[in-house]
This record gives C-alpha cells, sequence and structure tokens, in this order.
C-alpha cells in the first residue's frame, strides 16, 4: 500500500519539492538582506531610545512583503486539503480504482489509513517547513512590531500551520468521501475552511486558554496607546470609555467603561471640575480611574500556538475516525 500511495502521489511530491525549493531560495536571499538592513539600522542609531523611527521605517518598508508572504502561507493549507485532500478518496471512486485494491487482501480501513498518514504526513511536514521559513524570515520585522497576536501573522507563523493543514487535509478527504466526486469535494474543502479561518480567531482562539484579568490604571501612558478613548454621551453625564493596548499582549476586551477605586463607573461631572472639561484628556490622566481589561500576556503566545493547534490535530482526528467509519458503511 505503501508504494502504491507513493505511485500515485510521486507527482504532486516532487511539484511541492520543487515549490519548497525555490520558496527556500527565495526567503534565504532576501531575509538575509532584512536582516543586514536590521543590523545597520541598529547600528546607526546606537541601539538607544532614538531607534524607533529607524525600525518603524524598516517595519514599513518590509510590511507590503511580509503580509504576502503571510497571506500565502495562510493559503497553503486550504490549498493541500483542496488539490490533495479532496481528490484522495473521491478520484478513486470515481474511476472504480478502490476496487481493485478492495479485492485483494488490504481492508478498507487498512488502505484509507495508509492514504492519509502517508500523504497527510507529507502536507504537514512541507507546511511546516514552509512555516519555519516563513517565521525565520520575518523574525525582525515581528520583533519591531512586538504584536505576534495579529490573526494573520498568528497564523503564518510557528506551529500553528501545521494544525491547519492536517485540518484542511482530513476535510478534503472526508468531503471526497461524503461527494464522491472531486471538483464538488475541493469546492466545499475551500469554503469550509476559509469559514473556519475566519471564525476561528473570534470566536474560537479566545477560549481556548483562559485570559488575564486585570485593572489597568488609565494615566497618560495608557490614554497615548490606546485604540480608543472618549466619553458615552456629552456634558457632565458622560461616562469614560477605553478600549487599552499592552505591549506584546493580545486584548481581547473592546471598549470598557473607565471605573474608580470604589470600582464603579464615574461620569466626567463626578471626577473633573467644570474649567478642566475644556482639557479632559488631562483630567482623566489626573482622576485615578482604571479600566478593566482580560487579554493574554505576550509570554502566552507559544501556549496559544500549541493550543491552537491540538485544536486542529483532534478536528482532523475525529475526520479520520469518520471517514474509516463511513467507509465500512460504502456497499
Amino acid at each position: 500500500m505503501i508504494w502504491l500511495t507513493w505511485r500515485q502521489f510521486r507527482t504532486p511530491a516532487l511539484a511541492m519539492l520543487g515549490a519548497l525549493a525555490a520558496a527556500a531560495i527565495f526567503l534565504v536571499v532576501t531575509g538575509t538582506q532584512l536582516r543586514h538592513s536590521y543590523d545597520s539600522a541598529l547600528a546607526s542609531c546606537g541601539g538607544q531610545g532614538g531607534c524607533g523611527s529607524a525600525m518603524s521605517a524598516l517595519a514599513a518598508h518590509y510590511a507590503v512583503p511580509s503580509y504576502v508572504f503571510s497571506a500565502l502561507l495562510t493559503a497553503v493549507p486550504g490549498i493541500v486539503g483542496a488539490f490533495w485532500g479532496a481528490p484522495l478518496i473521491a478520484r478513486e471512486l470515481e474511476a472504480g480504482t478502490h476496487r481493485l485494491v478492495w479485492n485483494q487482501s488490504v481492508t478498507r480501513t487498512r488502505w484509507l489509513m495508509v492514504k492519509l498518514l502517508a500523504v497527510g504526513l507529507a502536507a504537514v511536514v512541507g507546511t511546516g517547513l514552509l512555516s519555519l521559513l516563513v517565521s525565520w524570515w520575518a523574525a525582525p520585522i515581528d520583533r519591531i512590531n512586538n504584536n505576534r497576536f495579529i490573526p494573520l501573522l498568528f497564523d503564518a507563523r510557528g506551529v500553528a500551520p501545521l494544525g491547519y493543514a492536517a485540518f484542511a487535509f482530513t476535510l478534503g478527504a472526508c468531503a471526497g468521501l461524503l461527494l464522491r466526486r472531486s471538483v464538488p469535494a475541493m469546492a466545499v474543502t475551500l469554503t469550509v475552511f476559509t469559514a473556519v479561518q475566519l471564525l476561528m480567531p473570534i470566536a474560537i482562539r479566545p477560549h481556548l486558554v483562559t485570559p488575564v484579568r486585570a485593572d489597568v490604571a488609565l494615566n497618560a501612558a495608557a490614554i497615548n496607546s490606546a485604540r480608543l478613548i472618549g466619553t458615552t454621551g456629552r456634558g457632565p453625564d458622560a461616562h469614560f470609555e477605553a478600549e487599552l493596548t499592552m505591549p506584546g499582549a493580545w486584548v481581547l476586551s473592546g471598549a470598557t467603561p473607565a471605573i474608580n477605586a470604589a470600582g464603579r463607573t464615574v461620569t466626567m461631572g463626578q471626577t473633573c471640575s467644570a474649567a478642566a472639561r475644556a482639557d479632559w484628556t488631562s483630567c482623566v490622566a489626573d482622576a485615578g480611574l482604571r479600566v478593566p481589561i482580560s487579554y493574554e500576556p505576550a509570554d502566552r503566545y507559544w501556549t496559544v500556538q500549541w493550543s491552537e493547534t491540538a485544536f486542529f490535530l483532534a478536528l482532523s482526528a475525529g475526520l479520520a475516525g469518520f471517514c474509516a467509519w463511513w467507509l465500512r458503511r460504502l456497499t
């Protein structure tokens, strides 16, 4: 079975190796140039606080290729699932070649598992190597931006793409087994995988690891770095509201009303004098208010990565088990 699977899969495997080799050459060459630019910019500013503008300019210069590489890597698991997973069983059922194998000593379960493990492992390893290359290439830019939890970047870094590749591949195999047609199975695989990728950072990822909850002081530094700060309403009855950021962390809470030391929301009239309301930013900074937030600290990046990878590997195992159960029901 392994030899037969290799004979059927060798052309896509060799194409994958060629694409990986080309991507490796390009990413190593341009990544070396990026590192040289990063080291030069760091040396020119002495590595002190004045490096902010130089680093920002470097990150802006490489922003487009960074997002392009990340977007391409995010699309690779879906492509693997559609073009490798979906035809894996559907093509055999369409052509009727599965009967030749099933009439031999090979059981249906063994036939399926060898295909899933051999081709699926190649898909996961290929995606993992590409993720390693892109993560290495983008490391200086990620160090400057200091926020690896951004959805597109998170999906294209670390070990998460391995879970996506395993899930997309087994999803494609299940779609092919159920629909018994390659083209419809490819379309369903791409549609479902895209929907899951869009849903993941919104509805699933925030619940994989219990977030940290804290009250952050609404001082001048927090106000200057906030994504959003303002008042709900107008006049003395308005409440202060802020959506804060934390360096390197993933802030899950959105715009939240500020509270005082007693844990109660306060109005502008209770906090600021009438004369201070013209400059309400300074008034808020001096009022001793806090904003309750929930967040994933920067040091939990790999915890979230491994949790999400385990989540998709579990889905893949469930899909593979379903395929084995469904295959035994086929007449």
